[in-house]
């Protein structure tokens, strides 16, 4: 990103939930990036230029061997310091404190911080009540602070819950602010970079005016091409890239046939007609729908789609003369996930997002012009960029699309049912006025038929099973409480309106144990 923006670097030591720091900043309207432990040097730190340093959690001990360690450099840069949880512990182990194992001192879970006397402006709004409930996940603690520190929130079992040195700007809490269980943390992160002096100028209106000019930057006059699957992510890459080379972008739509009601003429209508953007439509629904014949191990599925996928592109690419770059809707959870806190490789980038090796295979280049953001801060974007809200503010969808919703053998019967029932599903959510409270829902169809009774006639039709669930990131989820009311008129409609259904079920699995989609 453009060194024009203030930048907060979060150093992460192996916290779970590093990412929900940079995402309370974010949403503070600060620009921010998540760096292991062991890629920050002080040459790192020069380049970077950090207005803010924040130490996240991490399992670690400090007295493992080879422990996690800030550069020594990091205290010298004359910037606020915050750190949270180990990163309390390993600030005061570097700075002269002391830090003990457990000895019963150890706290997971809720707990609850009450005030020293000392007032300090990194609590503004805390402690109303007498005490504020935080999140606790530590063994070790901290027995004693490090020269030029003082106390200033206590818990049953941390006795240095909140420390900092004033004159320093450096802080240190043992819980975690970032995680939805500290009710007040997001004041906390709020009161910090307040005062490290940021003035909250990461908005989506100055990404766009860089990442444009970025793109132009890097493409020149070359022609980039982009796997449009209809979702958010790539739409909103496709439209940003096409703001900044017009023409030079061809998208190609590869229509597998297991779309949604009507779907796949949405996204051709919107693409051509809304934004005139050059468009490849590869209608190849009867290939995919061939090759899945008998198929109902979901693995194979998934496999199969894949790889017909990436044939399809790669031979409509192929058409498209000088195309020197590939356009993918990586986002910046899919860039920290590549790369563990240790410096391995972690979490493979998710296929739909790194399209199995195309890049390499075709020779192309990259063009990832949302790898910096979040998917809320993609959202934003696209409306920066006009997409309609109607079109932003959609659901999750999964690559392999109605295939994962058809457990067993697909057939193109199931799918028709499956789009009709799930249309009405979806407009009952939107008439309740549902939608946007919903992190996902969908229709499945089951490998089942059942008897039913309508009108005076026996009936021998298909089961189906409703699915909405609450989410923040889709890592975990809970079924979404629709009232019995809801439920009963969702069903009566699913019957009297789709031919082929007489049963319908909801799923009030969470997850885990269950997965949010069937397959």
């Amino acid at each position: 990103m453009t060194h024009a923006h203030q930048r907060l670097l979060i150093i992460d030591f192996g916290s779970q939930v590093t990412q929900l720091i940079a995402r309370r900043l974010r949403e503070l309207s600060v620009y921010c990036e998540i760096h292991p432990y062991n890629r920050v040097d002080e040459a790192f730190l020069k380049n970077f230029a950090p207005k803010a340093v924040i130490f996240s959690g991490g399992p670690s001990s400090v007295f493992a061997t080879g422990a996690p360690m800030p550069p020594t450099g990091v205290f010298d840069l004359g910037v606020p310091i915050l750190g949270i949880c180990y990163g309390q512990q390993v600030m005061m182990h570097c700075l002269g404190g002391k830090v003990e194992r457990g000895h019963g001192t150890a706290e997971f879970g809720r707990a609850y911080v009450t005030p020293k006397d000392a007032k300090l402006p990194l609590l503004d709004g805390w402690f109303d009540e007498g005490r504020e409930q935080v999140w606790m996940s530590h063994g070790d603690h901290v027995s004693k602070i490090a020269p030029g520190f003082e106390v200033y929130g206590t818990s049953p079992n941390a006795p240095f819950a909140i420390t900092a040195d004033v004159s320093r700007s450096f802080y240190a809490v043992q819980f975690h602010p970032e995680v939805h269980h500290t009710p007040k943390g997001a004041k906390l992160y709020e009161n910090f970079v307040r005062l490290a002096g940021f003035i909250g100028d990461w908005t989506m209106a100055s990404y766009k005016d860089d990442a444009i000019e970025k793109i132009r930057a890097q493409v020149g006059d070359k022609r980039v091409i982009c796997g449009l699957s209809g979702g958010v992510d790539s739409s909103v890459a496709a439209i940003l890239i096409h703001e900044a080379i017009g023409d030079q972008l061809t998208c190609v739509f590869v229509d597998h046939g297991l779309l949604r009601l009507n779907e796949a003429e949405e996204v051709v209508t919107m693409f051509r007609d809304n934004y005139n953007i050059p468009l490849v439509h590869a209608d190849e629904a009867d290939l995919f729908l061939g090759a899945l014949e008998g198929v109902s191990d979901p693995e194979v599925k998934r496999k199969t789609i894949g790889k017909l996928f990436i044939d399809v592109f790669q031979r409509e690419a192929n058409k498209i003369e000088g195309a020197e770059f590939l356009a993918q809707g990586t986002l910046y959870p899919d860039v920290i996930e590549s790369v563990s806190f240790s410096g391995g490789p972690s979490v493979t980038i998710k296929s739909h997002h790194n399209v199995g090796g195309l890049p390499e295979k075709m020779g192309l280049k990259l063009v990832e012009p949302l790898r910096e953001l979040f998917k809320d801060e993609v959202r934003a974007l696209g409306r920066e960029l006009g997409l309609p809200d109607k079109f932003i503010g959609r659901h999750p969808f999964p690559g392999p699309g109605l295939a994962i919703r058809c457990p067993g053998e697909i057939t193109r019967e199931k799918l028709d049912i499956l789009r009709q029932a799930d249309a009405v599903y979806i407009d009952q959510i939107r008439k309740h006025g549902l939608y946007d409270e919903i992190w996902q829902a969908f229709a499945a169809i089951l490998p089942l038929k059942t008897v039913g009774v309508m009108g005076d006639g026996r009936t021998y039709d298909y089961a189906l099973s409703l699915r909405a669930v609450t989410s923040v990131d889709g890592m975990t989820a809970d079924y979404y409480p629709f009232t019995h009311d809801f439920l009963g008129e969702t069903a009566t409609r699913i019957i009297n309106e789709v031919q082929g259904v007489n049963r319908v079920m909801y799923d009030v699995t969470s997850k885990p144990p269950g997965t949010i989609e069937m397959e």
